[in-house]
């Protein structure tokens, strides 16, 4: 059964539109920005990525904006972009127990909980809101997109680490090849630029440090990179069969093809160092696409920055595909790492790169590693790329592939600039 992506929504460091987004990408911007102050991770942060405000009133009515946790508000923001651009009524293009909701995340509502821990210990019991648990359960986002929308079908939140997003993709092609669902909106949110979270990271000497431009800090695959950059956003998809988008006109960015997950069982945070349960999860993928690694025109990477980390995919890479030596690129470099909505905020820029034909960059690969010998995109690139490989790779090994490819379906979304 085929899935077509019918819908997009993106909110990231580079802004909130999806096609503004690829945009900036392939102008090689970068979204990393000083933390400025009065934000929460100021002085615990000396750069991150910062998506755009978002005002509870944007997604939801003013009495239940109590205690929404910001990973909420951007994934019922990503979502609300993505059914606007799906073209799609619940009830009336699909019946409200046929559409399914999955939205994962690393943290969850890690924000609400910082903030309301504090005012327990400032000022004791009173200070706890009645609203903290559903503000900050890790599964409130999908929740709330469901309750929005009257969405009454199949619902989780998958909780990965930075697998989380690109799990919950899977997870909805897996429903609608069960025929448990016509519709899926899926994806990932992450709110993680608090204190708590940016000393543990900082304290596990994972960060990057000691760049003074803060847009040159995140450096996947290059010679001098030293760390990742902390960032949040959210993307979400709509996932439909094939068939189901024909019936109702709908028109489709790309074809989703396939995925695979498997886990290292090696460490709690450290990845294989010869990526062998990375390679093993894109080969299930190319099982599940029923492609060959030659069909694979381009990778976005997982590509963090870190030393360990970007020798092992690239290991795992190599092992896959060989002389083939498909295109790669990770966006991170201009998006830093966003968590759990990191898979599926790729996962879009690769629908967009398969559906525009056009390949964004590493920002800041100046020097690549001699350890990560691939085929970096180091600068834009224009080529069919029929299909194309997306990677998310996270804490407890927890290993997620996804393929996207041209769609099969008659109708497909218009290109900025194209005329029909």
């Amino acid at each position: 059964m085929s899935a077509v992506v019918t819908g997009l929504g993106l909110v990231t460091p580079l802004g909130r539109k999806a096609d503004e987004v690829f945009d900036a990408l392939l102008a090689g911007r970068s979204g990393i920005v000083a933390v400025p102050e009065g934000h929460a991770a100021h002085g615990w942060l000396p750069f991150a990525g910062i998506a755009p405000h978002i005002d509870g009133t944007e997604v939801l009515p003013p009495t239940e904006i109590r205690c929404v946790d910001r990973f909420v508000l951007m994934a019922l923001a990503a979502a609300d972009d993505a059914i606007a651009d799906a073209g799609l009524e619940v009830g009336r293009d699909v019946a409200p127990d046929r559409i399914a909701v999955v939205i994962g995340t690393g943290g969850g509502g890690l924000e609400t909980f910082e903030q309301q821990s504090h005012g327990r210990v400032q000022r004791g019991r009173p200070a706890v809101s009645p609203y903290l648990l559903p503000g900050m359960l890790s599964n409130m986002a999908a929740a709330r997109v469901a309750i929005k929308y009257g969405a009454q079908g199949y619902s989780s939140a998958p909780v990965t680490a930075c697998a989380a997003g690109a799990q919950a993709i899977a997870e909805g092609l897996r429903l609608l090849r069960a025929d448990e669902a016509d519709v899926v909106v899926c994806g990932g949110s992450e709110s993680s630029l608090h204190p708590t979270v940016a000393a543990a990271f900082d304290n596990a000497r994972a960060l990057a440090r000691g760049w003074p431009d803060p847009a040159l800090a995140s450096r996947p695959f290059d010679l001098k990179r030293n760390g990742f950059v902390l960032g949040e956003g959210a993307g979400v998809l709509v996932l439909e069969r094939a068939e189901h988008a024909a019936a109702r006109g709908a028109t489709a960015h790309a074809e989703l093809l396939g995925w695979g997950g498997t886990t290292d069982a090696h460490h709690p945070t450290m990845p294989r160092p010869d990526g062998a349960g990375a390679a093993a999860a894109m080969r299930a993928a190319l099982r599940s696409a029923g492609l060959a690694p030659s069909d694979i025109g381009y990778v976005n990477a997982h590509g963090t920055g870190t030393k360990l980390g970007d020798v092992a995919e690239s290991a795992a890479l190599n092992a896959v595909f060989g002389d083939h030596r498909p295109a790669v690129s990770s966006t991170k470099g201009a998006t830093g790492h966003l968590l759990g909505a990191a898979g599926s905020v790729e996962a879009v820029i690769s629908v967009l790169a398969v559906e525009r034909g056009q390949l964004p960059p590493t920002v800041n690969l100046l020097e690549p590693d001699p350890a990560c010998a691939l085929d970096h995109v180091r600068q834009p690139r224009e080529t069919r790329v029929r299909a194309a490989l997306s990677n998310s790779f996270a804490f407890g090994g927890h290993n997620l592939s996804l393929i996207f490819g041209e769609p099969s379906t008659t109708g497909r979304h218009q290109q900025p600039g194209e005329i029909r």
